[in-house]
């Protein structure tokens, strides 16, 4: 692959000094092959001059708006103008930057949920599927190569039918930041406005939960029966779920997403069972994957020992030898090396590797907000099993 050039890249959002803003630039920087020229980073005329001297971009493209922003790079000429547009805005704005995007001829890389309502999922999936731009949506942990490696282990039937899957996000977010002194900190804790319009908990934890879930099991959650709640007083949206899932071969299984969960790491977990045996997976230990047979010892895998396993994609996406432990950022980095690849091949008129491909889409982003919908209208209509909506597929 020439490295030559790096992609040019815009960015919505992603203003520096915040935790998920910065994961975006550590990931987009890690590999060298995106460089950064464009953006719109706050709403804050001040803050949002601030954030590109910050990081070095050229006075004239530091817009005051992504509108302004991605109507003017795309009247620049071809050689001048931004290859792939960064989405790091809160969920209500997913949407609105994204259809302008790939309207505009932008592939787009986004921080999850795919966007604030299931209705706007639907219009936007549309938008994506039309334009036939790509769009990769920062499920960071689908990044790690032993979560592509039980994916692959499973799908090459090694534990054999899948009965349940069973998979838990427990973080204390909530809990800890109603010790901050910060009252505008508090306020969006307890009114948690722009996350989606009846899930603040599910939309931002519970969605990656699922679709780790989906992933690795190589299933979807076809029905969903929900009970979530609120332990904060005064919050106005969840934050405390549990939700019985059902999935499309029959097997059941259970999704815990919670933000009150006192001394909580983000130990996000998923443990699939099979008729042979089960397989784990926990984000605080990345580099070990664990598989538990019925008739024999438990097997551990570790990252960087592929051979006699099946797939490539874990070692495609394997960074450092074995023994060199990879975490987040590596995980998170994937995603825009992957983006930079699909562009780079495109430039030089090849065909991309179909491994750098193996990042969540759009569509994995409408499962999440089908989810996220159906467990609403599941407690609200009485703990009933409520159905998944279907992918809106173009007429």
């Amino acid at each position: 692959m020439s490295r030559s050039r790096k992609i040019r890249m815009g960015m919505v959002g992603g203003c520096p000094g915040k935790f998920i803003c910065d994961a975006h630039h550590y990931a987009w920087r890690l590999d060298g092959l995106i460089e950064l020229v464009a953006g719109c980073f706050s709403h804050d005329a001040q803050r949002n001059q601030s954030a590109g001297e910050t990081l070095g971009l050229a006075a004239e493209r530091v817009y005051q708006d992504y509108p302004q922003m991605l109507e003017a790079e795309a009247a620049l000429p071809e050689t001048e103008r931004i290859q792939l547009v960064a989405s790091v805005t809160p969920n209500h704005l997913h949407a609105p930057v994204a259809m302008q995007a790939v309207d505009l001829g932008f592939p787009v890389i986004s921080d999850k949920p795919l966007c604030f309502s299931l209705a706007e999922a639907r219009d936007l999936c549309r938008a994506i599927d039309t334009s036939g731009q790509f769009f990769v949506l920062t499920h960071t942990y689908q990044g790690y190569p032993l979560v592509k490696q039980a994916r692959d282990f499973v799908a090459a039937g090694k534990l054999g039918p899948i009965h349940k899957v069973l998979v838990e996000y427990p973080q204390a977010g909530v809990i800890k930041g109603l010790s901050s002194a910060d009252p505008k900190r508090l306020e969006k804790l307890k009114n948690p406005a722009h996350q989606t319009d009846v899930s603040a908990c599910l939309s931002d934890i519970g969605v990656h939960a699922s679709i780790l879930a989906e992933s690795i099991a190589g299933l979807q959650i076809e029905r969903v029966l929900g009970d979530t709640g609120c332990r904060v007083p005064g919050r106005s949206l969840d934050d405390d779920a549990h939700v019985l899932l059902r999935f499309n071969n029959g097997a059941n299984g259970i999704l815990m997403a919670s933000q009150v969960c006192s001394g909580a790491e983000n130990n996000l977990a998923v443990r699939v069972v099979g008729e042979r045996g089960t397989i784990f997976w926990q984000q605080h230990d990345p580099n070990t994957l664990t598989v538990y047979w019925n008739d024999d010892p438990p097997q551990i895998l570790r990252t960087g020992r592929w051979q006699g396993l099946p797939g490539q994609a874990p070692a495609h996406y394997q960074r450092m030898p074995a023994g060199h432990p990879e975490g987040y950022i590596e995980a998170f980095a994937n995603a825009y090396r992957s983006a930079a690849r699909i562009i780079l091949a495109r430039a030089e008129g090849r065909e991309p590797d179909p491994l750098d491909a193996d990042f969540p889409t759009h569509r994995d982003g409408f499962r999440g907000m089908a989810l996220v919908q159906a467990v609403h209208d599941s407690v609200t209509n009485g703990n009933q099993w409520t159905q998944l909506e279907a992918y809106p597929e173009v007429s």
